[in-house]
């Protein structure tokens, strides 16, 4: 059996020795960014934006990446060639590093810095032609004033406490609100509604990640000839909306079908979601950074 090789602080080892210390604060406390990049045809997707996204949440929390970002792009594109891989999903990870058992990151002397490059399939085909079954949870995402969402952390505690309360419900997304009550986002995902041929998307300030999909979405609907307005969404928004569909770097453009037991439009992959995909899949093939 050919193991996967990863990247680990400046070595590339097979998946079973690839270690880190039990007493890395990345897993100790979630102290540590991460960025989730895609590739396709022998080209990462996206990479430049996903480093500078990586290198902003890692000065957000005054984390060194030990690194330049030359180096790092390099080590990338090297783990997927290690790997003889063309399409795929990379995920780079860089935790405060060992340290001890207090949560001082002062105490960690080096960070550590990981990527893996592998095959992924975060849904079935089919939930890209009849649709994702989501519904809203309990649980609020994270205010602003707690943990700025725009940190990429590894600290995903209150978006797995959504994804178990989805799993309860049988959904295979959910859908997370603020303190105030707008959507936020889903537990992984961006979320745009299609009403009466417009579509819309939350406020960042409304708790959702600047998604590095969420971005291309706005490039892609000039090219389509429309426009994508920020606004304040609530449930009733969802329920009533003629289309939905959320994106994100391992989902990519996935139209959702029904939200707390209501049907959206058709109950199928509605024209305007059908035109994101098509112009997604298209960008897709023929832009990136080339690894061969």
């Amino acid at each position: 059996m050919q193991h996967l090789k990863i990247y680990l602080d400046g070595q590339f080892l097979d998946e079973p020795d690839a270690k880190v210390s039990v007493f890395d604060h990345g897993l100790l406390y979630g102290d540590g960014v991460f960025e989730g990049i895609r590739f396709y045809n022998g080209r990462v997707f996206l990479l430049e934006e996903h480093l500078d996204r990586l290198y902003d949440s890692a000065k957000a929390i005054l984390l060194t990446i030990p690194m330049d970002r030359d180096a790092l792009r390099e080590a990338v594109l090297e783990t997927c060639r290690q790997n003889n891989l063309r399409d795929g999903y990379i995920r780079l990870v860089i935790t405060r590093g060992k340290g001890d058992l207090g949560l001082n990151p002062t105490k960690c002397s080096k960070p550590t810095l990981f990527i893996i490059a592998a095959s992924i399939e975060l849904y079935p085909e089919k939930y890209y032609t009849e649709g994702l079954r989501v519904n809203t949870v309990p649980t609020q995402r994270v205010s602003h004033a707690a943990l700025s969402p725009a940190i990429k952390s590894l600290n995903y505690l209150n978006n797995i406490l959504a994804k178990i309360e989805g799993n309860l419900y049988g959904a295979q997304e959910s859908i997370m609100l603020n303190a105030q009550g707008y959507v936020a986002e889903c537990t992984a995902d961006n979320l745009f509604v299609i009403k009466q041929g417009k579509v819309f998307t939350p406020h960042i300030s409304d708790g959702a990640l600047g998604g590095i999909t969420r971005r291309l979405m706005f490039d892609l609907a000039r090219e389509i000839g429309r426009e994508i307005l920020e606004i304040n969404l609530t449930r009733y928004d969802l329920f009533v909306a003629d289309e939905l569909f959320a994106t994100g770097s391992g989902a990519e453009v996935v139209p959702i079908s029904e939200v707390d037991g209501r049907k959206i439009g058709s109950g199928r992959v509605g024209p305007i979601t059908g035109e994101f995909i098509r112009h997604f899949k298209a960008r897709t093939q023929n832009t990136g950074v080339p690894i061969y």
